[in-house]
This record gives C-alpha cells, sequence and structure tokens, in this order.
C-alpha cells in the first residue's frame, strides 16, 4: 500500500507515545485519522497536534481528525470505535492496533488482576480490534493495512518480564495467524508486527491507566522492573523513528518490524540456543 494520501487511518493508544507519533506522521502524509485511547486530555492533544501538522509536498490535503474514547479490552468499545469509523468515514485503510500497557516482575508474584490487566489490553486489544475491523476492511476490497505493536518483549523474554511477555507473544502469534490467514485467502489485506526495543515513551507509567477495579499492591521486583523500563525507555528512540518506520513497514509490506538490527542477530542466537535444548542467554 503506497499511496496514504485521502485515506483513513485508525490509531488506539494514540494520546501519547508512539501512538501519537504515529498519528502526527499519517496526518503529515494527508491521512483522515480516528484516534482512540483511555486518557481523554491525551488524546486531545494530539488530536490538536495532528489538526496542526504540516503536510509533506505531493500529498492530496489535509484529513480530518476525529477521536473516541476507548478501553480496547473491551469489544463493545471497540465494535463501537469501528461502527463510528465505518458510519462516518466510510472505509478504514490502516489499522493500528497499538494500545498497550506495561507491568514487570516475576511471573509467580502476578496476581490474576495483573493478568487480566496485560492480557485484556494487550492482546484482547488486537484481538477485538481484529474482529470489529478486519471482516470490512475485507469487504472494501481495497489495499489495507494492520499494524499491531508487539515488542522486542514479544521476541525475547528477560528475566523480570513476567506476565508482560507472555501478553506479547500471543499478541505475535495473532499477528502471525492474521497475516497467514489473509494471505491463504487472498486478500489484499497485509500486516505489521511492529517490535519496538526502548522507546522515549511513558510505559513505564502504565498504571496512570489501570482500571480501579484491577490495581493490585506492587511487589518489590515490580517496581525494580518498572524502574528499570523508566530508565530504558528514557534512553531510547524518539517515537517519532518508529512512526516512519511503520510508514516505510506499509509502504513496502513488510511484516516484521524491528527498530534495531541487533535485533536479527538476536533472534538467530535465540533460535541455535532452543534448538540445542539450551536455554537463550540474553543478558
Amino acid at each position: 500500500m503506497r499511496e496514504l494520501s485521502g485515506k483513513v487511518a485508525v490509531v488506539t493508544g494514540a494520546a501519547s507515545g508512539i501512538g501519537r507519533a504515529l498519528a502526527l506522521r499519517f496526518a503529515a502524509e494527508g491521512m483522515t485519522l480516528m484516534l482512540a485511547d483511555v486518557d481523554h486530555g491525551g488524546l486531545a492533544e494530539t488530536a490538536a497536534m495532528a489538526a496542526d501538522v504540516e503536510i509533506r509536498p505531493g500529498t492530496a490535503g489535509r484529513g480530518g481528525v476525529l477521536t473516541q474514547i476507548t478501553d480496547v479490552s473491551d469489544s463493545w468499545a471497540v465494535r463501537h470505535l469501528a461502527d463510528r469509523c465505518f458510519g462516518e468515514l466510510g472505509a478504514v485503510h490502516v489499522l493500528c492496533n497499538n494500545a498497550g500497557v506495561f507491568q514487570g516482575g516475576h511471573l509467580w508474584t502476578r496476581e490474576e488482576k495483573d493478568l487480566d490487566w496485560l492480557l485484556g489490553v494487550n492482546l484482547w486489544g488486537v484481538l477485538h480490534g481484529i474482529h470489529a475491523f478486519v471482516p470490512r476492511m475485507i469487504e472494501q476490497d481495497t489495499e489495507g493495512h494492520i499494524v499491531n505493536t508487539v515488542s522486542v518483549a514479544g521476541l525475547f523474554v528477560a528475566p523480570g518480564s513476567g506476565g508482560y511477555s507472555v501478553s506479547k507473544f500471543a499478541a505475535l502469534a495473532a499477528s502471525l495467524a492474521l497475516a497467514q490467514d489473509l494471505s491463504a485467502t487472498g486478500s489484499r489485506l497485509r500486516v505489521s508486527a511492529l517490535c519496538p526495543g526502548a522507546v522515549d515513551t511513558r510505559i513505564g507509567e502504565s498504571d496512570r491507566s489501570r482500571p480501579p477495579g484491577l490495581v493490585t499492591t506492587p511487589t518489590p521486583d515490580e517496581l525494580e522492573s518498572r524502574e528499570r523500563i523508566g530508565r530504558a525507555a528514557g534512553r531510547g528512540l524518539d517515537p517519532a523513528e518508529v512512526a516512519d518506520l511503520v510508514v516505510t513497514g506499509i509502504r513496502e509490506e513488510r511484516f516484521l518490524l524491528l527498530t534495531d538490527q541487533k535485533y536479527a542477530a538476536r533472534l538467530r542466537l535465540q533460535t541455535e540456543a532452543l534448538l540445542t535444548g539450551n536455554l537463550p542467554d540474553l543478558r
């Protein structure tokens, strides 16, 4: 899908970080946007920024910006988002299932509420997006692209990643399954699994959006992991670089999008270790 100008893009988790960067990048391409998040204030800020972004030369013109408060862990909320997109905008060409939350700590210290939260956003958010949007995107019979924000934690399991890695590995599996099914059925839609490493976002502050009913008391290992991920994020890539990678991936129809090519070498080393029956060393 090379031409983005004049097309419609949906971005969840658009209030900050990678989601905001995607919104601004798509706006610069002259796309019409539907932006979703649970953060009212951040979503409004992103929408205002997207409405004022400088349009790249050669685009068809500025597209509009719509917003909707959406909890992606709620299937009804995502269906409502899709209904509004297709009802008011008529089509969806790029779907970014981007909303995500982080919680670290050892797997044995995670409570059911922790896993409900992580899986609800990181996995079910992707699945709800697929169920609500993809059938109607197929019916459009146009070029289109689904981008699922996974993480390198969906490729490698590092100590202290706990339930986060479980949710992200499952999100990668969902992305692979979707891509294979679309290919097997001759669909014109394509899929990308975005696997960023450290990016300068507020991922370490994910608890700010945690529903009250799923709040748990942080454990020492969780707090240590949260501090570690916060430091890494502070040294991470500018989210705008990730958004550029996504646009390139869409145009080149690439499935796996890595923010650092060193991850390709790590994948090879991990595969070799597993094939010999050894635990991969990711230090």
